[in-house]
């Protein structure tokens, strides 16, 4: 004779399943995702950051934040490379998320390197999942990391 307690046992299995599988389908969109922003990066992508950003979405380079308007002079005044990143490594709370994503910048005349990581935070809209907020971290030679130097590159006079 089956126990109440076999009964309730198959169902939480069939709850975990589908909560991993869950799981398993963020993971896939968010990695997408932060290929997408890679993707549009190095091939100067101007109109499509609504894919990859929250319409109050907020980049921090060098320490000075960039909302969405800004993202097209931004990418003009950023040098010409290619990024690299790997999978994304994420906590999730809900609907959102944080995550740490490390990458490489080549630059693409010279070929010397850029090392760091993106600080994430991502929000799942009804359009899937979306960067919230996303800051560089720079790996240096001396072996620390940082922001970078603090400068607005859009703005004259800066370098």
């Amino acid at each position: 004779m089956a126990s109440a307690d076999d009964a309730d046992g198959p169902l939480k299995g069939r709850e975990m399943a589908a909560h991993t599988q869950a799981r398993i389908e963020d993971l896939v969109e968010l990695q997408a995702l932060c290929s997408r922003y890679m993707l549009y990066t190095s091939q100067l992508v101007q109109d499509r950051w609504l894919d990859v950003f929250t319409p109050d979405g907020e980049y921090n380079a060098f320490g000075t934040p960039y909302t969405l308007d800004r993202f097209p002079a931004l990418l003009e005044a950023a040098p010409r490379g290619q990024f690299i990143g790997n999978m994304p490594v994420v906590e999730f709370d809900g609907d959102r998320a944080t995550g740490k994503q490390h990458f490489i910048f080549v630059d693409q005349a010279t070929h010397d390197m850029r090392l760091g990581w993106y600080n994430d935070e991502y929000v799942r809209t009804p359009d899937g999942w979306r960067i919230h907020r996303r800051s560089t971290t720079f790996m240096r030679r001396h072996g620390g990391a940082d922001s970078g130097r603090q400068h607005d590159p859009l703005s004259k006079g800066s370098g």
